[in-house]
């Protein structure tokens, strides 16, 4: 018999949304670079190397977050215990609005993320180190 799926993930992350705070990507620029907060980068590796990276931003995979947070957790990191306001985005603002539930949910706070994540980012000219082209790339590109 197949899986009845009863929950689908766009209630899933609309209700996440509800309990944290969703950033305009603009809001989410002017607060590049404050020492108070910390970006959470929850993208796969082979996301940053492919799209590129926004400086400064801690890298959690999304798999990992739980782990990181937690203080009793052998896998802990001390960044998450840091007195900041942590903003999470992933690449379309999906997986980081689900982590910003989950981190407050842990006792993680302030939290929130970033709407439209790294791909709206970058649209609004967000600070982006981007990946080198390929050798042999730009000839095909220019």
């Amino acid at each position: 018999m197949p899986q009845e799926i009863k929950t689908g993930f766009r209630e899933l992350v609309e209700a996440a949304e509800r309990e944290i705070e969703t950033l305009p990507v603009e809001d989410a620029i002017t607060l590049h670079g404050r020492g108070d907060v910390v970006f959470v980068d929850l993208r796969d590796i082979r996301e940053l190397d492919r799209e590129g990276r926004m400086p400064g931003a801690f890298h959690c995979p999304r798999g990992m977050l739980e782990f990181w947070i937690d203080p009793q957790s052998p896998y802990h990191k001390k960044v998450f215990a840091e007195d900041k306001t942590f903003v999470f985005f992933c690449a379309g603002g999906w997986r980081s609005a689900l982590a910003g539930q989950t981190a407050l949910r842990m006792g993680l706070k302030p939290v929130a993320h970033i709407k439209g994540g790294f791909g709206a980012w970058k649209k609004a000219g967000g600070p982006a180190d981007l990946p080198e082209p390929a050798p042999g790339e730009a000839l095909k590109q220019g």
